[in-house]
């Protein structure tokens, strides 16, 4: 059975780097194409970045010149190395695996969230007596 396992994601405030990881359970050279979406909140999910069997790479116009797509083949694994994040970049982001016109694989998804940095909106404290 194939599955892909993404991990990485997390908190980073406005300006910071994460580095993301689609681990498949078959060879990354098997699929045609790997790639990674996202999908915010509300929102439809939309194409990031892909790599192909020949290792070329594509991305959306949104992410160029900040993330890039790579893959380690002996580890089985595709890395979106994310660079200059931006609170629009929040999503969950995931991988997805085309072996076929009709095999499609897709992970489980990694949350991703950027903070514009700042002061939270507070919390009471009360001690009675």
């Amino acid at each position: 059975q194939v599955q892909l396992v993404e991990s990485g994601g997390g908190l980073v405030q406005s300006g910071g780097s994460l580095r993301l990881s689609c681990g498949a359970s078959i060879r990354i050279t098997s699929f045609n194409h790997v790639g990674w979406y996202r999908q915010a909140p509300g929102k439809e999910r939309e194409f990031v970045a892909t790599i192909d069997a020949d290792g070329r790479s594509d991305y959306a116009d949104f992410v160029k010149g900040r993330f890039t797509i790579s893959r380690d083949s002996a580890q089985r694994t595709v890395y979106l190395e994310m660079n200059s994040l931006k609170p629009e970049d929040t999503a969950v982001y995931y991988c997805n695996g085309r072996r076929s016109m009709t095999e499609l694989y897709w992970g489980q998804g990694t949350q991703v969230t950027v903070s514009s940095g700042g002061w939270g909106q507070g919390t009471q404290v009360t001690v009675s007596s």
